[in-house]
């Protein structure tokens, strides 16, 4: 009995690498936005992944054909959410300028493509609320010059 628990321990922990040797780039890049850290120094941002990892591979066998991209952005997402104060500030990102909810409106929506209604559920707010602080976010980023490095999504914002 050892033996098969073993083996599906094994299996399970090979399925879960290969989802991470696939996802993990971009879902570091993603939490970066959200830190408003720099890509390529991002400690907040390694924390807050490893963190949605660790959440989304303890839930790996109830999935029962969920995404696990999916999860773990979500994860990824409410954690953020939960500590955004921690993430308010200038830290040199391309989207320090924005405040912790606008970052999470326009990573969610532009970057990730997120549908309107999902990003208001996950954030508990109203999908007009959600529209209101991604015109906000957009223009303050248009105000501010243009944005090197940040490649978004345009067909995601279309009605």
């Amino acid at each position: 009995m050892g033996d098969r628990r073993t083996v599906v321990q094994g299996y399970r922990a090979r399925e879960f690498e290969a989802f991470v040797a696939g996802a993990a780039g971009r879902l570091l890049h993603t939490a970066a936005l959200l830190t408003g850290e720099p890509p390529a120094a991002a400690p907040g941002a390694r924390r807050l992944l490893t963190a949605s990892l660790a959440r989304t591979y303890a839930r790996w066998d109830r999935l029962r054909g969920e995404d696990p991209y999916d999860r773990t952005r979500t994860e990824l997402a409410a954690r953020f959410a939960r500590s955004a104060w921690r993430h308010h500030g200038d830290r040199g990102g391309v989207l320090a300028r924005l405040t912790p909810q606008e970052r999470l409106v326009l990573v969610l929506r532009l970057y990730e493509g997120v549908a309107e209604e999902q990003t208001a559920a996950l954030l508990g707010l109203p999908a007009d609320r959600v529209r209101a602080i991604l015109t906000r976010a957009v223009a303050t980023m248009r105000s501010s010059g243009p944005a090197r490095g940040l490649r978004l999504n345009r067909g995601a914002v279309a009605r």
